[in-house]
């Protein structure tokens, strides 16, 4: 890596402060996992001043983050391993991180872009309906030139599967071949 945990939380603080994702939730969540789980780095009288509600989420954020630094490389690590824990997409969009990822060798793992072509952003019934409509026009279209008296019946039964105004078309149709 290069830098150490606290370098990098130095770094990171600017970023973690203003980051809305950081809501009042994960803060907190994030000094429970110290405070329970590393009670040598976050002790309780710490926790309880770092989860006062009163005081506004970025102020909070910013003393532990200040608190963690003047502790040392272990605590440091120990808050990157619990945002990773409790909210990965913020550790991964880390200046730090994103400096990392992109500073490893493209030679040696090789980014690969999947491209998604769209021809259609609409979504599969903008297509079915559409390709309703040219079947119904085409079969409007084949069983006007024929006057046999079955083709309108299966053009009137085509109708079923159509949208109402597809249907009301194609029955109309129907009705009045049927009264010549």
């Amino acid at each position: 890596m290069g830098d150490s945990f606290r370098e990098q939380l130095i770094e990171d603080s600017a970023f973690l402060k203003a980051d809305r994702r950081l809501d009042t939730e994960l803060v907190d969540k994030l000094i429970l996992q110290l405070n329970r789980i590393y009670p040598q780095i976050l002790t309780d009288k710490e926790a309880t001043k770092f989860r006062n509600l009163d005081v506004p989420t970025s102020i909070r954020l910013g003393e532990l983050l200040t608190n963690l630094q003047g502790k040392g490389e272990e605590a440091c690590r120990e808050f990157y391993r619990a945002l990773h824990l409790h909210v990965e997409e913020v550790y991964y969009s880390l200046p730090t991180r994103l400096r990392l990822r992109d500073t490893l060798d493209p030679l040696a793992h090789p980014r690969v872009y999947q491209q998604r072509y769209v021809l259609n952003d609409r979504g599969p019934f903008f297509f079915l309906g559409c390709f309703s409509v040219a079947v119904g026009m085409a079969l409007l279209y084949y069983y006007s030139e024929a006057k046999v008296s079955g083709g309108s019946r299966a053009l009137g039964m085509a109708a079923l599967g159509l949208k109402r105004k597809a249907q009301e078309v194609l029955i109309w149709y129907t009705e009045e071949s049927f009264m010549n």
